[in-house]
């Protein structure tokens, strides 16, 4: 398995918050960063937040600094991504994704990701 797996999706109104799940492919190294992207309908999916496979290396879009959190427990092949202050413009349907190199600047772009899973969709409503 190469795909990881999203959970924790869900519909919110403004301000609430979500705890967004990745089982990641169990075949990850230590030289592997995890990334969550985000896709809204008619654009292009966007970097959302990366880590490293020891935790301790994190970066944010600018979007969501502040309100949203990434953290792993390898423990269970799960990356996490905590959001918070949940707008509608963070509406979308969010994909994990793993590979191996540096989160900058590879990391930052989906197009350097080869394998999707189907994606979990946030709803933020007014």
């Amino acid at each position: 398995q190469e795909q990881s797996e999203e959970y924790g999706g869900g519909a919110v109104q403004v301000g609430g918050s979500l705890r967004l799940s990745c089982i990641t492919p169990g075949r990850t190294f230590k030289n592997s960063m995890t990334a969550w992207f985000r896709q809204a309908p008619g654009k292009e999916r966007q970097f959302v937040a990366a880590i490293n496979w020891a935790g301790g290396n994190t970066h944010y879009a600018d979007s969501v600094k502040g309100r949203f959190t990434i953290s792993r427990d390898n423990a269970k092949n799960t990356v996490y991504l905590e959001m918070t202050s949940l707008e509608p413009e963070d509406t979308a349907l969010y994909y994990c994704a793993s590979r191996t190199g540096a989160i900058i600047p590879g990391g930052l772009n989906w197009r350097s990701y080869r394998d999707w899973g189907q994606g979990t969709q946030v709803i933020v409503s007014s």
